[in-house]
Formats: C-alpha cells, structure tokens, sequence
C-alpha cells in the first residue's frame, strides 16, 4: 500500500473512531475489560508464557491501567500487533491503548492522530551479527543482507546510515520479531537490526547466544511508550498518570512491598499521600477512585520493579538501566509533580 494511501485510510479510520473516542473510559467500565494492544511477541517486553499469560515490561503497563480502572489487572484482552496492523488496530477503535515498543514520532503523532502519553523506555536502534562474521562495527557491512521489521522507524533509520556512510545493503522484510529470529537464525540475513532492548531481548533466547554479537553503533533515538488516540483526552491522562505514578513510586520509595503501610493512613510527605489517594482529589479528577494509583503500582510493583523483573541485569534479557534511570541516578526518568 502506498504511503499517502495507507496514512489516509489511518486518517479516515480516526475520524470514524472520533466521537467514541471520547467516550473510552466508559466503553472500558462497560465493558469491564481493557482491550491492550501489545506486540506478537518480545521476550521480557510482551510475550505469553508456557500457559498462555502474557507477560512483560510492556504488558505491565496495561495491567496497571487496567488495575487503577476496573480494579483488576487481570481484566484484559491482550491484542497481538505488527508493525503494519498496530495504528490501524488504534485508530479503528480495535484497541483502546497500544503499548508495544513503539516509537514517538513527529509524523506518528502530528500526520496520524496519536498521542504518546509518555516514554516507558528509552531505546535506540543497533545491529545484531553472528560472531563469525568477524564485523566489530556497522560501518563495516557494506553490502550486507539485512533483516528488517516493515512499517517501523528501522526501515528509514536504516537507509538514512547506510546513506550517510555511503553504503550498500539488501534489506530482507519481516513483519514479527519471530519471522526475524527464524530467518536470521537461518542465515538468509546477515544482520537484524531493530531497538537495541529487543535486540537483547531476541539473542537472550538464542541456544547459543555468546555465537551472535550486537554492535556498539546506537544510530537513532527511539522513545517508546504508551499512546492512545488524538481527542481522547480524558482516557489519555488516565494513561499517561498510570505510566507517571510507577516513575513517581520508584523515585518516593513506594514499592509493592511497602505499600499497603504507607497507604493505610496519611505520612509525613504530602506527595506521597496525593498519588496514594489519603489526601486530595487526584483520583476525583480523573473520573476514578482515590486510590486509583495505588492499584497501579500493586499490579507489578513500581516502575525499577517491573523493570527488574522482566528485563533487568538478573534476567535473561540482561538490560542496565542506563538511560531509563531515574532523573536523580543520572538517567531521563521524571515525572511531573502529582499536585
């Protein structure tokens, strides 16, 4: 399908889905289910296990809004999305929140209607090669074949560095992160390149992972994060404080395992007491209980909870913080104040 095609039947989509946009979070309450829109499979970010939960540093964020809504993490239909079939799945009405390693762009968010509520993980693009390639840098694979992900901000970012260093490749489309897996396992790439996080995430599952190399070249930026659709702004700050008061609970202390103290009465730090819901009206202003952030942050814990659980250092996966630590540790993680 054509570009302009393809942005205008998004377009005409969103239209349609206008006014029951607005009317999301009573959709959500009637239907007492959350529809989350989440990838078809990244290990540690959205995946299900043995017996069929997905699980996830994305999938936890969907159960946090699902929590401080229904009252019940659990209460959600999780929808498998590609690269190709996630904005429309948004903009038709499919989902009522995409949370899939996806990108904040100008043109995501300007040309097709979306809103990022906010950036759950700051990644950026990079290249993954078998070690017995002897490759120690990207600027060393003029003329490779390379796997990559169609309808996603790799396939630009991808032609604009090979451009810029004035080098030759042959892509190889895939759509999943399972059809790239296979197919570069199998040799008929000889690079997959994508977010470097799912990078990581893909080579954590291979049976001889010490065998494939992710090279030092970081060449993008790519926040991702939750989004929702343009006008649907009582459901988007329902989204956006939901992913803000796991950042706020890990920088005021607030774990899963302290939480039930420090929320049975008021303490000493008014702000503390606003995102638990024993002082204020925060809860009342979103359309939702006073302790709506409370049962965000016990669905998977605060937000260096869930990070350590599904793709920290002492998981598979085997991610550092690095950027994605707090403001007050040196990283980009800051909410803004809950008053």
């Amino acid at each position: 399908m054509k570009k302009t095609v393809f942005f205008g039947a998004l377009m005409a989509a969103g239209v349609a889905a206008g006014a029951a946009a607005a009317a999301t979070l009573d959709d959500v309450k009637a239907r007492g289910k959350l529809n989350c829109g989440v990838a078809t499979g990244v290990p540690g970010f959205a995946a299900p296990d043995a017996n069929g939960e997905w699980k996830g540093f994305d999938v936890a964020v969907c159960r946090a809004v699902a929590a401080a809504v229904l009252d019940d993490a659990s209460a959600i239909e999780f929808v498998p999305t590609t690269g190709k079939t996630r904005f429309t799945a948004l903009a038709s009405g499919e989902i009522d929140m995409l949370a899939r390693n996806t990108t904040w762009t100008f043109s995501r968010d300007v040309d097709l209607k979306f809103t990022f509520v906010g950036v759950n993980y700051y990644d950026g693009q990079g290249f993954m090669v078998p070690k017995e390639l002897g490759v120690t840098s990207a600027k060393e694979l003029d003329g490779a074949t390379v796997c990559i992900q169609t309808g996603t901000t790799t396939e630009l970012n991808l032609a604009d560095f090979f451009r810029v260093n004035n080098l030759s490749y042959e892509p190889v489309p895939i759509e999943t992160n399972a059809e790239a897996q296979q197919q570069y396992l199998a040799g008929a790439c000889d690079v997959y390149t994508t977010d470097a996080s799912g990078l990581a995430a893909t080579r954590a599952t291979f049976e001889n992972a010490a065998d494939h190399v992710i090279l030092p070249e970081i060449i993008s930026k790519e926040p991702l994060g939750p989004l929702v659709r343009h006008g649907d702004d009582e459901w988007g700050d329902i989204v956006r404080w939901t992913l803000n008061a796991l950042i706020a609970a890990e920088e005021m202390g607030v774990t899963s395992a302290n939480i039930a103290e420090m929320s049975a009465a008021a303490g000493d730090n008014p702000e503390i007491n606003r995102l638990l819901g024993t002082e204020g009206n925060l809860g009342e202003m979103l359309g939702l209980s006073a302790d709506w952030a409370k049962k965000a942050i016990m669905a998977n814990g605060n937000y260096g909870e869930i990070f350590a659980t599904n793709i920290g250092v002492d998981t598979p996966i085997g991610l550092a913080r690095g950027l994605n630590a707090q403001w007050t540790e040196g990283g980009l993680l800051y909410s803004p104040p809950f008053r």
